[in-house]
């Protein structure tokens, strides 16, 4: 995120305008029944940025072809939420008790979702974000449904130090989510430095869900320069390209295969039939393209031959 003239944090600009976003799409996809999320507008309202407002707003984003890049990426991104919100609850209903959402950005899933007792849900995000959600919340009354820890860290820096101080335990299987962050926020190395440790912090029969992208190829930039040009024409004036590090990532299912997790890939269409909605994907094999992978994975704990 970047910071203003007055040294506070910008919620428009940066991780925090990717973060509204994302509440603006789920707002959308609450508002047409696809999720349940009784706070994400009440967040896009309090961070103020007039551009998601109006999506929320305007009902013509269902179906208007001049904002078709728009509504495309709000399907998506809304089924995946759903998708990993039945993730997490066939993770509960397994047993698990214990679920760190890294990059959680403005989600409100320790709030919005049903959770078994004793379970306790770890967020990690930038600390002006989780601050930010935080009051909100607390301001709109909310509490939380599950044992919450919010843990403002860089995911750059030691942020598994910072999970077990406020009680992480390494030694009982985790539900691990990253949601829209293994797409190029990261380094690859940094990226991989992440696998590393979520894999060693995690107990046999963890779980972990993501979005992936190994490389930005020339039609994912193109598609995201497109979609760029379009926000800049409704007055949103950000780089979205500059968000995002180029270079050759690791390709993550292959990651996790190596490192003693069971990983299943899925395509978006996947995606979409798997919460019920395969009927509502109107891409093609263009859009197979460019939008992410999909893996989840279960840890085994036996990593290949020469690592052990």
């Amino acid at each position: 995120m970047a910071r203003t003239d007055d040294d506070t944090w910008d919620l428009a600009s940066g991780v925090g305008m990717t973060a509204t976003f994302g509440a603006a799409t789920r707002a959308v996809a609450t508002n047409t029944g696809l999720i349940n999320d009784p706070f994400a507008e009440r967040l896009v309202r309090a961070a103020g940025v007039h551009y998601f407002t109006q999506m929320i707003e305007n009902e013509r984003y269902a179906d208007d072809g001049a904002n078709s890049v728009t509504t495309g990426l709000i399907a998506v991104l809304g089924a995946h939420t759903r998708f990993l919100d039945d993730y997490l609850a066939d993770a509960g209903r397994a047993g698990i008790r214990q679920v760190v959402l890294l990059a959680s950005g403005l989600d409100t899933r320790p709030y919005r979702l049903w959770w078994p007792p004793g379970t306790t849900v770890y967020e990690i995000d930038q600390p002006a974000v989780i601050d930010f959600k935080t009051d909100v919340l607390r301001g709109l009354g909310a509490e939380p449904a599950v044992n919450r820890r919010a843990v403002g860290v860089d995911l750059r820096h030691d942020w598994l130090a910072a999970l077990v101080r406020v009680g992480f335990d390494a030694a009982a299987p985790t539900a691990w989510i990253a949601e829209s962050l293994l797409v190029g926020f990261l380094t690859p190395d940094g990226q991989e430095r992440l696998l590393r440790d979520v894999t060693a912090a995690s107990a046999p029969g963890s779980r972990f869900a993501a979005d992936h992208i190994s490389a930005w190829d020339p039609l994912q930039l193109e598609a995201s320069r497109g979609f760029v040009d379009r926000w800049r024409q409704f007055g949103l004036d950000i780089d979205l390209t500059g968000l995002v590090y180029q270079g050759d990532y690791s390709d993550v299912p292959t990651y996790l295969a190596d490192h003693g997790w069971q990983p299943v890939e899925r395509k978006v269409a996947e995606v979409f039939a798997a919460v019920g909605m395969a009927d509502r994907w109107r891409g093609g094999r263009h859009d197979d393209a460019i939008v992410p992978g999909y893996v989840t994975a279960t840890r085994s704990g036996m990593p290949r031959a020469e690592e052990r």
